[in-house]
């Protein structure tokens, strides 16, 4: 079996594949406290809940954003799962191009989003992650990663109001029926939501005037669902976009091992 994981900032996603299945997937907070060990120790029990241990795992990729743990990860993928871990960068196959003035800028879970739009929707795409950042990625119409937009994400912009303000309070993240808010809890969903909205439709609109073609939008990460179901601005809609692409990655580098 392959693992995959892919640590953001506030989430670390992982998953198993057996042969091209994505078998089980789980989504966990990302710790920077955390030893190999312990991460182990959580690994084999979500693992252990499909029957699957540590020696069933036959290949390891690791997307990171969050450099401390690429060392931590990559140690326990040697000392509990016996294989060392193919790490995602621009420097690995990719099956495309990444045509940007610093390309090891990129990150891997962006390089893993193009790399699964690309197999799965073609190009021209526009691929938008709704994280701890919002994320905007361009593949051109020969499927070249040509640059994108970094915004802050629906739920760090909640977290800065509720942080940064002495009376704002914290609230449910929510497409509000009104925009007009007629309480302050209202008011900040409105903004919020409405406000992220916003900057997604005119981020799209001014991106496929710069692209060529008919992009396909594709809108993955922890909030593409939310923003997917109160919106027609997508085409596609892919929660998993970049574990798919994780797989991919492996079958582009290391697809010999029979998993």
């Amino acid at each position: 079996m392959l693992l995959v994981i892919d640590v953001g900032n506030t989430h670390t996603v992982i998953g198993i594949f057996k042969e091209d299945n994505l078998k089980s997937h789980w989504r966990i907070s990302t710790d920077l406290r955390k030893t190999e060990d312990e991460f182990a120790i959580l690994f084999k029990n979500l693992l252990a809940e499909q029957g699957v241990t540590f020696n069933d795992i036959k290949a390891v990729v690791i997307s990171c954003v969050v450099p401390p743990l690429i060392w931590i990860l990559n140690k326990m993928s040697r000392d509990y799962c016996h294989t060392k871990p193919l790490l995602v960068s621009s420097k690995i196959n990719l099956n495309i191009k990444i045509k940007i003035d610093y390309p090891e800028e990129v990150g891997a879970d962006r390089i893993a989003n193009a790399v699964a739009a690309y197999k799965f929707y073609g190009a021209p795409a526009i691929i938008i992650d709704f994280g701890t950042a919002t994320t905007f990625c361009a593949l051109d119409e020969e499927g070249n990663y040509i640059g994108g937009a970094i915004a802050p994400g629906l739920e760090l912009s909640s977290n800065a109001l509720f942080e940064k303000t002495a009376k704002l309070p914290k609230v449910e993240l929510i497409k509000p029926e009104y925009a007009i808010g007629r309480t302050t809890v209202k008011a900040i969903q409105s903004g919020l939501f409405l406000g992220h909205l916003g900057l997604t439709r005119e981020l799209i609109e001014s991106f496929k005037k710069e692209l060529k073609g008919k992009p396909r939008v594709i809108a993955t990460g922890g909030l593409a669902k939310l923003m997917g179901k109160n919106c027609s601005l997508f085409d596609e809609i892919d929660p998993l976009l970049t574990l798919k692409g994780l797989k991919i990655i492996y079958d582009l580098n290391i697809g010999n091992i029979d998993i």
